[in-house]
């Protein structure tokens, strides 16, 4: 019994304690150019995107809190006295473990929406990632990248 109580104890802090884990964008990677178009930039519209991220575990922690939670309780009383002990460590497990919860993480987003207009007259609205070190005003002479990875990038002329 104790080897079962100490395996589930193990089970309930690994899930308890688990990490998020994010995929990491990796920006500087060298790809194959398509075609380059020539213009200008016509209009300029900075967007913040702000997106809340919960935690996609919490069910997973409330419910080891919660096993937790009765087995502990379990060890207590005779009879239904030990019935009455497990449900309220359950009950109580869970709700420390709700407690304990992080609270949503916000995720800000940066982009420029750019209008823009090739040398042959053609318009074009492209979003992309803000970058800081490229800011971009009405009438700036910019390249219209074409990458091989279906995107496109804009950036001023040199």
């Amino acid at each position: 019994m104790k080897a079962i109580s100490h395996t589930l104890l193990a089970l309930c802090l690994l899930f308890f304690y688990s990490t998020d884990s994010y995929a990491n964008y990796d920006r500087n990677k060298a790809v194959p150019v398509e075609k380059v178009l020539f213009g200008k930039v016509i209009t300029v519209r900075n967007i913040n995107h702000e997106e809340l991220i919960r935690d996609k575990n919490n069910g997973w922690h409330n419910f080891g809190g919660a096993l937790l939670g009765g087995v502990i309780g379990h060890q207590f009383g005779d009879g239904s006295g030990r019935d009455v002990a497990t449900i309220l460590g359950a009950i109580i497990g869970g709700s420390i473990a709700n407690d304990r919860q992080k609270q949503p993480k916000k995720k800000i987003t940066y982009l420029v929406e750019l209008m823009i207009e090739t040398e042959k007259g053609e318009q074009f609205m492209v979003l992309q990632d803000y970058d800081r070190t490229m800011v971009f005003h009405a009438n700036d002479k910019i390249r219209m990248i074409y990458l091989a990875n279906d995107t496109v990038r804009i950036d001023k002329q040199r």
